[in-house]
């Protein structure tokens, strides 16, 4: 490089953003590492995990001999994040915080400090690429390791956000990235994967959520109107949950097959079961709203592409509909099971993610 270019890098105190800072040093990058706090509150051991976290990063940027330092977005965290979570799931729906923590904090504010620290690039140790084009355009593409992209909780990023950011794992492997980490002596080298919402860490989720959300209970029932039991708040059944129904012993489901969640009423505050045959699971279609389109809005108002409704899931054969600048209708190419209300339906094509929004309802 004739001129040095700075990036500051999201440190997280993981083995990914570790060698994401590790491989951008070596490409000659004049290298920051920036540490964000976003949720303060203890663990109810007493532990601070961003205490933890933060000495990996002192460690990893000490070895890597580059400057580092900490800022706290723990207000907008709560404010544009987690009130969300709960608004949410006070509505009976799913949220999936980690898609806005990218939007409203990793690529907002976070970007806004890295440039008050001389940032020509920001970077992060997310699994996917990134194709910025002569024309100004900033494509977010599919990680090398399909197992381990993270494009799905990207996709509600915009043009302006995704302007000078760089992915350096977009062609590794999880196991190069571990391998590198060992090499160098990084000391996140064998650290255990983050998992989970990040405010709730290793707590137990229903006993975390009932300090903001009070429980409301309410009936049990089969469809024929049958009362199997009482639940303990909407907010903890998610459709198609089996476990922790606690109605066992209920006729039907021995030889009919475990009961499940087919529908959350919320004016009704009533969980509807089911047990047997999956079919009622499975829907045809869902209709999508705030869509965010990445790349831009296509010119066709129907086209064909792949969609993902979960991270952890293949992408599904698609047809889409346009309906408005931030509504569509998704047709299933093979019916879909457990379409959740709050999660995002994500498109892509063979090598893009193309956007996404949050799913309104399926349709069956």
């Amino acid at each position: 490089m004739s001129e040095k270019k700075t990036v500051v890098v999201g440190m997280s105190g993981g083995v990914d953003s570790s060698v994401a800072a590790l491989l951008l040093k070596q490409q000659g990058y004049n290298v920051i590492g920036l540490y964000m706090v976003n949720w303060e509150e203890e663990e109810l051991n007493g532990c601070c995990p961003a205490v933890d976290d933060y000495a990996d990063v002192r460690r990893v940027c000490a070895l890597l001999d580059i400057p580092y330092y900490s800022v706290n977005f723990a207000k907008q965290y709560y404010e544009n994040v987690f009130q969300y979570f709960l608004d949410e799931y006070n509505a009976g729906r799913t949220p999936n915080p980690d898609v806005l923590c990218n939007r409203e904090i990793k690529f907002g504010p976070f970007k806004e400090y890295a440039k008050k620290l001389g940032a020509d690039y920001v970077a992060t140790g997310h699994y996917c690429g990134i194709a910025h084009e002569a024309d100004g355009t900033h494509r977010l593409l599919k990680a090398k390791d399909a197992n381990k992209d993270q494009t799905y909780f990207l996709n509600q990023l915009s043009q302006s956000q995704l302007e000078g950011v760089l992915f350096p794992l977009a062609d590794l492997p999880k196991p190069e990235v571990r391998r590198l980490a060992a090499e160098y002596g990084l000391a996140t080298a064998e650290k255990k994967d983050s998992t989970g919402i990040c405010f709730i860490g290793e707590r137990n989720f229903r006993k975390f959520l009932q300090t903001y959300i009070p429980n409301k209970k309410g009936l049990i029932k089969t469809y024929d109107g049958r009362v199997l039991g009482e639940h303990i708040g909407l907010m903890y059944y998610t459709i198609g949950q089996r476990k922790g129904l606690e109605i066992g012993g209920q006729k039907g489901d021995t030889n009919g097959g475990r009961w499940f969640v087919i529908e959350k009423d919320i004016p009704n505050n009533i969980l509807y079961v089911a047990h047997g045959a999956e079919d009622r699971l499975y829907s045809a279609a869902c209709l999508v709203s705030r869509f965010n389109w990445i790349p831009k809005k296509p010119e066709a108002s129907q086209f064909d592409c792949y969609a993902k409704f979960r991270y952890r899931q293949s992408e599904q054969k698609v047809s889409v509909t346009v309906l408005s600048d931030t509504e569509i209708r998704i047709d299933f190419a093979e019916r879909q099971r457990a379409i959740t209300e709050g999660q995002y339906a994500v498109l892509y094509d063979d090598t893009q993610c193309l956007g996404g929004g949050v799913i309104e309802k399926a349709i069956f």
